[in-house]
């Protein structure tokens, strides 16, 4: 039994994305307000209606992991290769370190090798058994990508998949820190990864849930978000660990919570987000006048971005009446299982240097919309009343998970 609660360093931090290779790159895009948006390369787009998403490139695999072999590995468990790959370098954990001690992996993603998993079958039905490759096979399971890359990584601590929609990859930060601090865990890589895929692609168009321009949250015009696709992942660690190797510290893991919603369907009114940032203010003790900014999950749904709004009113009651809110999907795009990595890699950045990106293309929210926090001009936050201490990240998924996290500024007085 432990005495108490350990507490969970934030030591490094990796990202392939839309947008750049490192958290540096990553921030100092959503800055300046660029777009990662661009015509879709990975497969064809005929007849599908949109043609721009967030695709990852260029992306050459072996420019982050050598000249190894890569045919045993599908795009997806590429990305999360590369992301991993910058994670441990990013954080010192060197292979010799790797084999003194246990490093662990908790991923999220949502479809993981969905388009894998198509292709093994659509050879099997087309041309017969005898065309179908193992290679494919080992990658037809959702945890494929988190398996193959302990193996190529030498992780041999935890390993977990997450699956719950867009909420997939913070909900895996939410859980490798609640391993570290009740001690089933020292060291872990959490986070997200998805690749953009045409079987992906085509569900959310034939759903509608796709935008014809580029996404725009919380604006009244919205219409719906674009894909992306990319993987995240952050080095946390157990305090006294991190400290005894002399670690770099980037942040601190305080709280988190989260709850489901049943009626993710269109009629929810919000709760389960409020619940869900009560549960992690709790968790990580703190105050919704403590809360220096918010990374929404909006991603330009009509409905999903309301509902999200009401939640987080009610969750901050007065606070959210002037917290600081982006919605880095603006400019990332709706990346399922890496969006919630994404938000807190981004974060991340905007705790170390003051700056929260804006909301890329907001013009007018809608009558009564109760977060006057939302802009499109990047603000410096680190001179405001408060400082900037703390921040919040909410993720939510479309089949009613939702997550939120409470992230510190190490020397803040956050923890």
């Amino acid at each position: 039994m432990m005495d108490e609660v350990r507490r969970v360093l934030i030591t490094g931090a990796g990202v392939i994305s839309p947008l750049g290779d490192t958290p540096a790159k990553l921030h100092e895009a959503l800055c300046e307000g660029r777009s990662g948006f661009k015509p879709v390369e990975v497969f064809a787009t005929n007849g599908l209606g949109p043609q721009t998403a967030g695709e990852v490139r260029p992306f050459e695999p072996k420019s982050y992991l050598g000249e190894r072999n890569l045919r045993p590995v599908d795009r997806t468990a590429q990305l999360l290769l590369a992301a991993a790959q910058r994670a441990l370098e990013d954080s010192g954990w060197t292979p010799e370190l790797r084999k003194q001690r246990e490093v662990g992996l908790v991923l999220g993603t949502n479809f993981c090798s969905v388009r894998t998993i198509a292709e093994f079958d659509r050879r099997g039905l087309q041309l017969g058994p005898s065309y179908v490759s193992p290679f494919d096979f080992a990658n037809s399971v959702i945890n494929a990508a988190a398996g193959q890359t302990a193996i190529w990584h030498d992780l041999r601590g935890v390993n977990s998949t997450l699956s719950a929609g867009e909420a997939s990859g913070l909900m895996a930060i939410a859980s490798a820190a609640d391993l570290i601090r009740t001690g089933r865990a020292d060291a872990l890589l959490a986070g997200g990864v998805e690749e953009l895929c045409f079987e992906s692609f085509l569900g959310f168009h034939r759903g509608g849930k796709l935008t014809g321009g580029d996404p725009v949250p919380f604006d009244a015009r919205r219409d719906g978000f674009a894909l992306a696709e990319g993987a995240a992942l952050l080095m946390l660690e157990d305090a006294e660990s991190a400290a005894a190797r002399g670690a770099r510290v980037l942040g601190e893991i305080l709280g988190s919570g989260s709850t489901f919603d049943a009626a993710s369907d269109g009629a929810s009114d919000g709760m389960a987000v409020a619940r869900a940032i009560r549960l992690a203010l709790e968790d990580a003790g703190t105050a919704p006048e403590e809360i220096g900014c918010l990374s929404a999950s909006a991603n330009g749904s009509v409905e999903a971005d309301r509902q999200e709004a009401r939640g987080i009113a009610a969750a901050l009651g007065t606070r959210a009446a002037d917290i600081p809110v982006t919605a880095v999907k603006s400019m990332l795009g709706e990346a399922v299982g890496a969006s919630g990595a994404f938000q807190a890699v981004a974060l991340l950045g905007t705790l170390n240097d003051g700056r929260l990106p804006g909301i890329r293309g907001l013009e007018s929210t809608e009558e009564g919309f109760p977060l006057s926090g939302v802009s499109a001009q990047i603000r410096n936050l680190g001179e405001t009343r408060l400082g900037l201490r703390l921040g919040l990240i909410n993720a939510i998924g479309s089949g009613g998970h939702v997550c939120a996290v409470v992230l510190g500024r190490i020397g803040g007085g956050a923890a």
